[in-house]
């Protein structure tokens, strides 16, 4: 992911409402999410070339998503995918305390990043900094600096996620997609300098990312209510200008199979 927004323990029904932007080369190829079928319990999108995901949940409630931190001074090309990261910790038997504290001594095996993760309702946010921080309730967003470094569009979308949570006693998901779908872009004097020069910067100030070679490949929105029902819906992109793709899926935590599908 490139944008996360998040509601956690703010919503009187829903203690968990994420919303996010995925993004990324259009050439890179990927998988639109799904269960898998090496691991059945768990559900996200893949990335085919190194087998890593940005995102994905399990039944049993293990939760965990990505975002590079953009730091283009630092990348070096032999660095482990850090989309590993959350397919090690949806597949692996450690809680996300122990995760962590193992990734701390190997954290320079990646290029910088961020990592939300947690067992429902637990919740943990960890960057290659090495700084283990267990969430508390609160509003969030992150992009790709520091959690709620505050640039325009995570500002941005955190107002338009505070006035979902704060006004529908049953938020929409289609409410939530509008957020990520916002391709306006910010002014100069407004806008990081990570490095990338000031094109670069202008092209990936908006929520929804555009460009001919690289943008919002897809957008999901994940919904827990207080009973541990969980609702995922992802909407794939790769290029095209509205989305071609949406998949659904509904389930309880640590109860039955997972039910859903393409629309």
């Amino acid at each position: 992911m490139c944008l996360i927004l998040l509601s956690y323990k703010q919503h009187p029904r829903y203690p968990f409402i994420f919303a996010a932007n995925r993004d990324e080369f259009y050439e890179r190829p990927s998988a639109a999410a799904a269960l898998w079928e090496d691991t059945p319990e768990v559900l996200g999108g893949r990335d085919l070339r190194e087998g890593g995901t940005w995102l994905g949940i399990t039944r049993k409630g293990r939760i965990a998503a990505l975002t590079n931190y953009r730091d283009p001074a630092s990348l070096r090309i032999n660095a482990l995918s850090r989309g590993l990261l959350v397919h090690d910790y949806l597949t692996g038997r450690k809680g996300a305390p122990d995760f962590l504290n193992h990734l701390k001594t190997n954290v320079d095996r990646y290029n910088g990043f961020n990592l939300l993760l947690g067992e429902w309702p637990g919740l943990y946010y960890f960057s290659h900094s090495g700084k283990i921080q267990e969430m508390k309730a609160g509003l969030f967003g992150l992009s790709n600096r520091q959690l709620d470094t505050p640039w325009p569009k995570l500002e941005k979308g955190k107002a338009g996620l505070k006035s979902i949570v704060e006004q529908s006693e049953e938020p929409d998901p289609e409410a939530l997609f509008a957020v990520l779908a916002d391709r306006s872009r910010f002014p100069d004097d407004l806008l990081p300098d990570t490095g990338i020069g000031l094109e670069w910067e202008r092209i990936l100030s908006a929520i929804f990312i555009v460009s001919p070679t690289y943008g919002t490949r897809s957008s999901t929105v994940i919904m827990i209510d207080r009973k541990g029902h969980v609702t995922f819906i992802e909407r794939v992109y790769n290029g095209h200008p509205e989305s071609w793709l949406t998949s659904r899926f509904d389930f309880a935590i640590q109860a039955g199979p997972l039910s859903g599908g393409n629309a």
